[in-house]
């Protein structure tokens, strides 16, 4: 892959890939900017090997999964909402906004878990899409995405 193609090939997903990877993070801006930084910057360095099959996305994808799941600071969790809520600074990136008691919520989720609800929900992922990019059974996705969305609707309780 040619340095041109990689830049074209990121400009397309490079909206989705920062949306990934901020639902990832809570909706904390900062780090999912490093991750992304984080991210880009694997993915060209080994770019060579990447072999075009029309999956792309997924291929970066995988590599942010796994750079978030080496991320130290954004695997912490919290046991509560109210918890979550002393931890976010005022770099969260929709604060005032809507989204704000969701990002509280994944950040109750373990890292697994709430990779699995991200892709799934969040970026439109199949299950059989959520093991290739998590290397994980199909199993397991179920189980994390079912632990998940009952962890998500006692916390938000819906």
């Amino acid at each position: 892959m040619t340095r041109e193609e990689f830049i074209t090939l990121v400009e397309r997903e490079q909206e989705s890939l920062r949306g990934f990877l901020l639902a990832l993070c809570c909706g904390n801006k900062g780090d999912a900017d490093d991750l992304a930084q984080d991210t880009l910057v694997k993915a060209y360095l080994s770019s060579t090997g990447y072999q075009d099959k029309g999956r792309f996305r997924s291929w970066l994808f995988k590599i942010a999964h796994n750079t978030f799941l080496n991320h130290k600071e954004s695997l912490r969790t919290t046991k509560s909402i109210d918890e979550a809520r002393t931890l976010v600074s005022s770099t969260t990136a929709d604060a005032p906004f809507e989204h704000q008691n969701l990002y509280l919520a994944l950040r109750t989720l373990p890292p697994k878990e709430r990779s699995a609800i991200t892709l799934f929900y969040l970026s439109g992922y199949s299950i059989k899409e959520i093991v290739t990019i998590t290397e994980t059974s199909e199993d397991a996705v179920k189980k994390q995405l079912s632990r998940g969305r009952d962890k998500l609707k006692e916390r938000l309780q819906l």
